[in-house]
């Protein structure tokens, strides 16, 4: 029997709320050590382009399907 909406988001909820969190307090931490690097203005790193990417096809493109797929695909052009 197919779930309903509401019921996926009732038992997903808790764990993508979780995994948001994870990722706020993960970039906070890498900004906060930024913050104390002697280069802090010329500090870049694809990765963290490639999770602002992320974050942008989480929210932005929410009315598209498959944004599991698309993250994958994203990150998959890791060297």
């Amino acid at each position: 029997m197919m779930q309903t909406a509401l019921q996926v988001l009732d038992r997903e909820y808790l764990e993508a709320r979780c995994a948001l969190l994870e990722l706020a307090a993960a970039l906070d931490r890498v900004d906060r050590a930024h913050d104390h690097e002697e280069a802090a203005n010329n500090f870049q790193d694809s990765r963290l382009d490639l999770l602002n990417q992320a974050i942008k096809i989480l929210s932005e493109e929410s009315h598209l399907p498959n944004r599991s797929e698309r993250l994958l695909l994203l990150f998959s052009d890791l060297d």
